[in-house]
């Protein structure tokens, strides 16, 4: 019975981890290009009372074990990477990746980071910067005089000019992708940084080689669905509470055992 009541609170442990990562799915479904998280989880060590395939003194064999497990963990937390969809705002610095890949910016640190969060601005120096004041990379500087900035499918960054007809070019976009992009690590502030486990990034042309083409004046959202994350919470919340009762069964058999008398 003592077995019983780990092995459920081990159950209620992991519930609670899978509400927390439900929780903040849910209270990011208006973050912009967010991606949500589930919970995977693993049984724990089996005590093996018999094993399967031993003979018994009669002669026979067992075709099943005894194994008693001792409850759950957290495995892993993994990250889907599945496109939210595309939110026209008009606005020229906003940009959407159709397809795999991630836009670089640089942290005062000088280390790179990666987003997919394209909402982006310009700084007092004429540079193209996220939220954060962050460099985008490579570096793009939009002249002052510039009447209008387009950019285009490929990330080429097209500027008109007073008195100037024809259009300039004044930088290029570039994106990247991972081998495993499950295993970058969420840094906050919409921003991933290379692990061992997600591989270098490789740096392409957005709309060539199987990276995702840019749309502008479009914002990328939540991949969020809420009618499903509320589906787990109620599931997972049910599971909680079944653990809870199996604790309290428990309890009420050691208190059964203690109360017996000869």
């Amino acid at each position: 019975m003592l077995r019983a009541l780990w092995t459920a609170a081990s159950g209620m442990v992991a519930q609670q981890h899978n509400i927390d990562i439900i929780s903040n799915n849910l209270s990011n479904v208006n973050t912009t290009a967010f991606k949500k998280s589930r919970a995977e989880f693993q049984d724990l060590l089996y005590q093996v009372i018999r094993p399967a395939g031993i003979t018994n003194n009669f002669g026979t064999q067992y075709p099943t074990p005894i194994e008693i497990g001792h409850g759950v963990r957290l495995a892993a937390t993994t990250k889907s990477f599945l496109q939210g969809s595309p939110v026209e705002t008009n606005n020229p610095f906003d940009l959407t990746i159709q397809g795999d890949g991630f836009f670089m910016v640089q942290l005062p640190n000088g280390q790179i980071a990666y987003t997919r969060d394209g909402s982006f601005k310009i700084d007092n120096q004429g540079n193209l910067v996220n939220s954060n004041g962050y460099l985008v990379q490579p570096d793009i500087v939009i002249p002052v005089e510039a009447q209008r900035v387009a950019i285009l499918e490929n990330g080429d960054v097209m500027v008109s000019l007073v008195n100037e007809t024809d259009a300039q070019l004044v930088g290029q976009i570039r994106t990247v992708k991972f081998a495993n992009p499950t295993g970058l690590e969420s840094i906050g502030n919409n921003l991933y940084a290379e692990t061992e486990a997600s591989g270098q990034p490789i740096e392409g042309v957005p709309g060539y080689d199987g990276y995702g083409s840019i749309l502008q004046g479009y914002l990328e959202s939540s991949n969020v669905k809420v009618v499903e994350e509320m589906i787990n919470l109620i599931t997972s919340q049910r599971a909680y509470e079944i653990n809870a009762r199996a604790i309290q069964t428990s309890d009420d058999m050691l208190g059964i055992a203690n109360d017996l008398k000869r």
